[in-house]
């Protein structure tokens, strides 16, 4: 009788399951469709909608922002709700609620319209999406939860390469509308399915309710609550995103602007994160090697210090080239702030500061996104937008280096007293 258990009430064994694995497929695939909706996937839209309606690209960019205020806010109460039932119940539900606004958002004539579809794509469907999928699939694995995060983390990657790549030539094709219409109903026909392959993960043994750290994660347990580790990782992750969402947002305009074509310009954007695939994966490994908060230190001095450089190509195969070397590491910040989330909360708190951590993700995404869109607007170029995200990358591995400190010294003082 005990062979006949179901999987979602086993306890864990020396053997992990091996459905941890479809586990990651599904997390992985369902966020390369709902990130690359949400984080960047208006950025082939800028100029088709500016040309139909006359938008500046700050208005068009608030789009953005506001599906990434809906997302940030969603997070936290989704992943609190999927702490206390199941991430199958809430990435379902994020999935139709998805599905439903891109879809209708194929039919909005206004601002206001685009605007608040976005933010309720945000909130009820993506916002159910990555925080409960992610904190899911950390606590599938007993060890080497770094590079199973990375590779979920790497589909983030794909998508947000991949959909604005395939969106832009559906609006070659057939307009922006039939684009948006499109990527709805692939959206529903796609998130649906793999929402129903998610399950729980076996339940934890009584000893591993805490900090379960992976062994050769290079990470101790740390004496921070974990609303202190949410607020220290949220202001880190809230300048790193800021950095992050410059390019994100505004290299495809960006390369138009060189009087590259927008599927052109599209396909640099996707070799960058077809490359961040890799970036994640070997950054999720190196957080297990190394310890999770080094891995995201590094990262993220990686992008802080190509940012700046892509005012300076002209062309095509200077912005491929310059993609490649940008992309790998900029990739690996993602994974890295996940793993850190991990190694420093509990399981029954991790999907609600995880949603808590990204929010201020999102919201650096907003902000960076919009500001970018408002600097161009002032100046007519993209020089001081690119500047912003650097500056703020400069403070992000500042708090970053900050907290590392601190948790050696806490660590020190209480092997002292032991």
């Amino acid at each position: 009788m005990e062979e006949e258990t179901e999987m979602n009430t086993q306890s864990y064994s020396d053997s992990e399951p091996v459905y941890r694995w479809v586990i990651v497929a599904a997390s992985a695939i369902m966020l390369a469709i709902g990130m690359g909706v949400m984080v960047n996937g208006i950025s082939v839209f800028f100029i088709p909608l500016s040309q139909e309606f006359g938008w500046q690209r700050g208005s068009i960019a608030f789009i953005n922002f506001s599906g990434l205020i809906g997302l940030a806010l969603g997070g936290i109460i989704m992943g609190r709700v999927a702490d206390r039932t199941s991430a199958r119940s809430v990435s379902l539900l994020g999935s139709v609620v998805l599905g439903l606004c891109i879809l209708a958002s194929s039919w909005a004539e206004t601002l206001w319209q685009f605007y608040v579809l976005f933010f309720l794509a945000g909130f009820l469907g993506a916002g159910a999406l990555f925080a409960p999928l992610v904190a899911n699939v950390g606590n599938w694995f007993k060890t080497g939860a770094g590079l199973a995060i990375g590779i979920t983390a790497a589909g983030q990657a794909i998508g947000q390469g991949g959909v604005p790549f395939g969106t832009a030539v559906i609006i070659g094709a057939m307009g922006w509308r039939d684009a948006l219409m499109a990527l709805g109903l692939i959206t529903l026909f796609l998130l649906i399915p793999l929402a129903l392959l998610i399950r729980q993960p076996p339940e934890v043994q009584s000893g591993t309710t805490s900090s379960d750290i992976s062994a050769n994660a290079g990470e101790l347990p740390v004496p921070l609550s974990p609303n202190v580790v949410a607020m220290w990782l949220g202001a880190a992750v809230l300048f790193c995103c800021l950095c992050m969402s410059v390019p994100l947002m505004h290299l495809v305009p960006l390369i138009q602007d060189r009087g590259i074509p927008l599927t052109d310009a599209g396909s640099v954007l996707f070799l960058m994160l077809l490359v961040a695939i890799l970036g994640r994966v070997a950054f999720g490994k190196l957080a297990d090697l190394i310890g999770a908060i080094k891995a995201y230190w590094i990262a993220s001095c990686w992008q802080t210090v190509l940012v700046f450089g892509y005012i300076y190509i002209d062309t095509l195969n200077g912005f491929y080239i310059y993609a490649v070397i940008y992309g790998f590491g900029y990739a690996g910040v993602m994974t890295g702030l996940l793993v850190c989330v991990r190694v420093l909360t509990p399981i029954s708190r991790r999907a609600y500061v995880l949603g808590i951590v990204m929010l201020f993700a999102w919201l650096g995404h907003g902000v960076g996104g919009y500001q970018g869109g408002f600097f161009f607007d002032l100046t007519g170029n993209y020089t001081i937008s690119y500047a912003n995200a650097a500056f703020a990358g400069i403070i992000n591995l500042i708090i970053v280096a900050s907290l590392f400190v601190t948790i050696n010294r806490r660590r020190s003082g209480l092997a002292f007293v032991n």
